[in-house]
């Protein structure tokens, strides 16, 4: 009887005995990373409030403070692959820690919201090279049959950095200045380059990828035209401004040669010709439209829980949990309900269920009761998880498996383009839409503090606190012309998570024949190992 060969190993035996702390080193360097956005989203109105409680920031360059991160983050994430593989993904990976962890210092020490603006970018720069660069690492220290584990446990500390996140931020806040979200990233990048000098292998592509340079300026370039243009259009209440309507065009005329760019290029930053095949066309509009939704719902359902309800950011974070946790225990089981119903249903549903959630912030109002709230942020955790999890599967499955790295990575880059223009155009339409409602009762201001008071709830709330008793009345208009803005903006986003589902009804696969599932892990290691 014939003994069957042993595996063969290509990760060395001192690599592999490390393997799990390795990954725990990762795992640190990638919390930092996305917990920083989570803790940030109860940080927002305290960082509105004026100095020397916050900065005073308006509604505008909060929208700024959250973009200028992500913009940069994803115009950079594929370059940042590339670097990885050419120079080596540890040294790429510990550049990228200390790059953050520079700007989460500077952040913390902001001195005006412009400074944070730019800060927030810095920090954007240097997320950009942690994200890519952990899970190359991961492919390189966990032999294939222990890859889908390892990558299972590292998704997993995605899903706890959103969860602890908001309660993180808020009992900062409770304790301490607003400097403190930030601050607390320093000690956590030092301890993760110590680590990682100490156990972490390099490694990189012997083959590397050329770097697209002008593609990245381009890109870069062309969406920061666009979100400003958004943002400036809220800002005024007037989406028909020369400067907005010019602005607006000069990002999409930038965005339109970047394709063109992009198309003839050898060496492409973005291959736009993946976009031809409609099922991946059609996964990659829905993660980019979920995110659109809940960055956006998440931006004005902090000015809800903290200007309107009057609860602290510790609370605000507690209220958030239910979002995060579904995310944390459904994610790792919808793929039980894909094998049963399929991608095209389970994703139509999802969506669905969003836009459902996003409607019901229409319903809510000064004294509604706290368990409908969290009933919503519930169920739009569920439908959230049911949208990203089969739509993950289907951007994997629907190229060539040599193209995985790069499906991979539009996913990731247009999940956080989606989160920036929800962020930027649900954002702006809840300005506009306040602006509108409370300009009447800002008559008797002064012209100047007029239209700073009318930006947001937040800036009207500061006026009212200065007029004392006369004040109260500007308190309660401006708590009725928000939750009117509010429901406009919940009904928009909604009508965006529809236009999803629709998309996603017409172009995903429907259930999969029963010979495919049980080869879905194998494709997906064969995949991540290319």
């Amino acid at each position: 009887m014939t003994t069957p060969a042993a595996p063969v190993r290509r990760v060395p035996e001192t690599v592999h005995r490390r393997r799990w702390a390795i990954l725990g080193v990762l795992m640190m360097s990638l919390l930092i990373v996305v917990l920083d956005n989570s803790i940030l989203n109860v940080a927002i109105k305290t960082i509105s409030t004026p100095a020397p409680t916050g900065l005073g920031a308006t509604q505008s360059e909060l929208e700024w403070a959250i973009n200028a991160y992500t913009l940069v983050f994803a115009g950079l994430l594929f370059t940042a692959g590339l670097l990885g593989d050419r120079l080596g993904r540890k040294k790429v990976l510990l550049g990228g820690i200390a790059v953050f962890g520079v700007g989460s210092a500077l952040a913390a020490f902001s001195g005006s919201p412009a400074e944070l603006i730019g800060y927030r970018a810095v920090m954007g720069l240097g997320a950009a090279f942690v994200m890519p660069a952990t899970l190359a690492v991961l492919m390189n220290v966990f032999e294939r049959d222990e890859q889908p584990k390892a990558i299972g446990v590292w998704a997993g500390g995605v899903g706890l950095a959103i969860a602890i996140g908001p309660i993180t931020g808020g009992v900062l806040l409770e304790h301490f200045w607003w400097g403190s979200v930030f601050l607390v990233n320093v000690p956590i990048a030092l301890l993760a380059v110590a680590l990682m000098l100490w156990l972490v292998p390099d490694s990189r592509d012997p083959n590397p990828g050329r770097i697209d340079p002008l593609g990245v300026v381009l890109s870069v370039t062309g969406l920061v035209l666009l979100v400003y243009g958004i943002i400036k259009g809220g800002q005024l209440a007037d989406f028909t401004d020369p400067t907005v309507l010019s602005t607006i065009g000069a990002g999409l005329a930038v965005l339109a040669v970047f394709v063109v760019v992009e198309k003839r290029s050898d060496h492409p930053s973005v291959d736009v010709g993946y976009f031809k095949s409609k099922v991946f066309s059609a996964a990659i509009a829905a993660i980019a439209l979920v995110f659109f939704a809940l960055m956006g719902v998440t931006f004005f359902s902090v000015f809800y829980i903290q200007s309107v309800r009057g609860y602290t950011p510790l609370q605000t974070g507690l209220l958030l949990l239910p979002l995060a946790v579904t995310q944390t225990v459904f994610a790792p089981r919808a793929r039980l309900v894909v094998d049963r119903f399929g991608h095209r249903a389970t994703t139509t549903g999802g969506l669905v269920l969003l836009a459902a959630t996003l409607a019901a912030f229409a319903l809510l109002d000064t004294d509604t009761p706290l368990w409908f709230l969290e009933l919503v942020f519930f169920l739009m955790g569920i439908g959230m998880t049911h949208v990203m999890t089969p739509v993950s599967v289907v951007v994997m499955q629907a190229l060539p498996r040599e193209k995985a790295g790069s499906a991979s990575a539009l996913s990731n880059t247009f999940r956080q383009l989606g989160g920036a223009l929800g962020i930027a155009v649900l954002g702006s339409l809840l300005s506009a839409a306040y602006r509108t409602d409370i300009e009447d009762e800002l008559v008797l201001l002064p012209p100047a503090v007029r239209h700073a008071a009318g930006e947001s709830i937040e800036a009207t709330l500061a006026v009212a606190d200065r007029l004392g008793a006369r004040g109260e009345a500007l308190v309660a208009a401006a708590d009725d012309a928000f939750l009117h803005a509010m429901h406009v903006t919940a009904l928009w986003g909604a009508g965006v998570a529809i236009l999803g589902a629709i998309v996603t009804a017409l172009f995903l696969p429907g259930r999969p024949p029963k010979s495919e599932r049980g080869d879905r892990n194998q494709q997906l290691v064969a995949a991540a190992d290319r």
